[in-house]
């Protein structure tokens, strides 16, 4: 292995734990508030057929997609300020583009609900059960597959 192979798995190793614990301050602590959580969600099939507006949401999503990524950056930054990681502008972009784009998707969350019930989990796209909830953990498992996409182009770009 050479030494450009190694700070690259290195780096791509300190930027997945960066992105891990900026995911779990961003989403849960610093990046959402309650008004946003409440309303960035699509309307329902139900609420559109009532005449609901299917953009409804997008704004307080938006937001939220926003102020996320200021708390990732930040600490993106610090990181890059102390640590000598192997990345670009360009993949730095690239990443946080991925990142953006793939989180406001999700969080409309109907793209959650279908994907559980076309790959053969239905049920759990509606489990809410002992503080059990199926969409959420979904949610979660796919925000954290987006942000290991979104480190591998910064590292590799």
């Amino acid at each position: 292995m050479t030494i450009h192979q190694l700070a690259t798995l290195a780096t791509l190793g300190a930027l997945g734990a960066v992105l891990s614990a900026g995911h779990a301050l961003a989403d849960h602590v610093l990046g959402q508030t309650d008004h946003q959580s409440a309303r960035k969600a699509a309307p329902s099939r139900e609420d559109v057929d009532r005449g609901v507006n299917p953009r409804r949401g997008w704004g307080a999503c938006l937001a939220h997609v926003a102020q996320y990524h200021l708390v990732l950056g930040a600490l993106i930054a610090i990181a890059w300020a102390v640590l000598p990681l192997q990345m670009t502008w360009v993949g730095l972009a690239a990443g946080l583009v991925v990142s953006a784009s793939t989180h406001a998707l999700l969080d409309r969350r109907w793209p959650v609900r279908w994907l559980l019930e076309h790959t053969g989990s239905p049920g759990f796209a509606t489990l809410e059960k002992d503080g059990v909830s199926g969409p959420y953990l979904a949610d979660q498992a796919l925000h954290k597959t987006a942000l290991l996409v979104a480190a591998a182009l910064m590292v590799l770009l």
